[in-house]
């Protein structure tokens, strides 16, 4: 399991989850060139590098993070869309 940021991220970009991350898993979208992820707007949870801890899900103000097994139906694209942003680190 991993924790996915949602929907109520995007052109958002809190950084609350980020300073708490004990991992450093959690990562902006480069503001400069967004299109180059073929990503929106958002902040993204490294699935392969996030220990499932939850630290992050309470400090978002906008409730975007889910984890996996808990992301609403209509944001479910989100676990694949974070799960892509990575592969092209």
């Amino acid at each position: 399991m991993t924790y996915v940021i949602c929907e109520p991220c995007i052109d958002l970009k809190d950084n609350a989850c980020i300073d708490v991350c004990p991992v450093d898993c959690i990562q902006p979208n480069p503001v400069d060139n967004p299109d180059e992820y073929q990503s929106v707007n958002q902040l993204y949870i490294d699935p392969h590098e996030c220990i499932d801890c939850g630290v992050c899900e309470p400090e978002c103000p906008v409730e975007a993070i889910f984890m996996e097994e808990d992301v609403p139906d209509e944001w479910e694209h989100y676990t694949q869309i974070n799960a892509n942003f990575f592969r092209f680190d």
